[in-house]
């Protein structure tokens, strides 16, 4: 049943496919016009919500929101309890993400409120987000940078936001930092030659793959074995079941761009380290609202394609804990590099690296770049 509050919303439950369809929509709109803005493919977002397409949805609880004035949408909410992650790092954290609204700080409260309300219920014992059901989900709300191109893979936010969820009394877990990287023309000297001396030192080499066949056919899904061990201490990762290996595997292998996936192997052919990016997809994604139909298949086909790219966004970058802190990423810098040069790559977009996470930052001081975007996990007791 929708509930009525004292300023004339509605708040209610989402559960057909057509409201969902409309959850995703709202989320959509409410950037029209943004130029930095970047939607996502739209029915991948729909079976983000279908319990038979995303396998995280077996470890995780959620319940969807969506807030009504004079029957029109000005908000949405997703509630997430991951227990999965909850037993693995020992709280009880209700999480909330896919949330947006209109600048009416009664909307957000509301909103927030009722997936609050959902999460006591349930036994939890605090309010955490923006993030996802996992951490391959969008998460972090932008406090900085809201004048830089918008990843597919990073979550973008209006600047209003911020000051209601600091009325709301959030209060900051944790912060996540991006940068912009100009590539250099060629791997830096001392680059190539920590690439060497690492190599030798520890008799490593970095493999190719043509796709995703051979890639499955040579490592199976070893490569996300890396991952798991690579961000299993980072903020509020879950290792993934194999049902989610083998879902990212399906909807990413196919598409990748795979001059830019780099693999570092041991003697025993172990995959130690990986390196992941892809032409940017924003433009395209935008040209035609995350809808692949009638023509949006076109945009995205021709950005994934390109020979040509200005903008590049550098997925992610893992390496096994055994090998951490010996300059293994020089190895996987050194072999993008000239495909940067070949591609005619002017900026580089990283992903979000925790504040704290020095080791990862320090991976691009042999570059040209800025620190261009901070973003922002919430917490608050229920």
């Amino acid at each position: 049943m929708p509930t009525m509050n004292t300023n004339g919303l509605v708040i209610r439950e989402v559960v057909s496919k057509r409201e969902i369809k409309r959850f995703v929509e709202f989320g959509i709109e409410l950037y029209e016009g943004n130029p930095y803005y970047c939607p996502p493919i739209f029915f991948d977002e729909v079976n983000t919500f279908d319990p038979n397409r995303n396998p995280a949805l077996e470890v995780c609880d959620f319940v969807l929101y969506m807030a009504y004035r004079d029957n029109k949408i000005v908000g949405r909410i997703a509630g997430i309890i991951n227990h999965r992650a909850n037993e693995a790092w020992g709280v009880k954290k209700c999480r909330f993400g896919w949330f947006d609204f209109v600048d009416d700080y009664d909307v957000f409260k509301a909103l927030l409120d009722a997936v609050a309300q959902w999460g006591r219920v349930r036994g939890m014992s605090c309010l955490n987000g923006p993030v996802g059901f996992t951490d391959f989900d969008h998460q972090g709300l932008l406090l900085e940078g809201f004048d830089y191109n918008s990843p597919m893979a990073s979550l973008y936010t209006h600047p209003y936001y911020v000051a209601h969820y600091e009325h709301y009394g959030l209060r900051k877990e944790a912060d996540w930092i991006e940068y912009q990287i100009t590539p250099p023309e060629e791997a830096p000297e001392r680059m190539q030659r920590v690439a060497k001396l690492v190599e030798e030192r520890f008799r490593l080499h970095t493999v190719k793959v043509k796709n995703s066949k051979e890639l499955r056919k040579r490592y199976g899904y070893s490569y996300f074995d890396v991952l798991d061990a690579a961000y299993q201490k980072l903020y509020n990762y879950q290792p993934m079941t194999p049902r989610q290996k083998e879902y990212y595997s399906k909807m990413y292998f196919p598409i990748l761009n795979y001059d830019f996936v780099t693999m570092v192997v041991n003697e025993q052919e172990e995959i130690v380290a990986v390196g992941v990016g892809m032409p940017s997809l924003s433009e395209a994604l935008r040209k035609c609202g995350g809808r692949l139909f009638p023509f949006g298949w076109y945009h995205l086909l021709r950005a994934l394609r390109a020979k040509r790219m200005t903008d590049f966004d550098l997925l992610l970058i893992a390496v096994r804990p055994d090998y951490q802190d010996k300059g293994v990423t020089a190895l996987i810098f050194n072999e993008m590099t000239p495909y940067f040069v070949k591609y005619g790559v002017q900026r580089v977009e990283t992903t979000a690296i925790l504040e704290d996470n020095h080791k990862s930052q320090a991976n691009f001081e042999a570059f040209d770049y800025i620190q261009h975007k901070r973003r922002r996990a919430y917490i608050k007791k229920l």
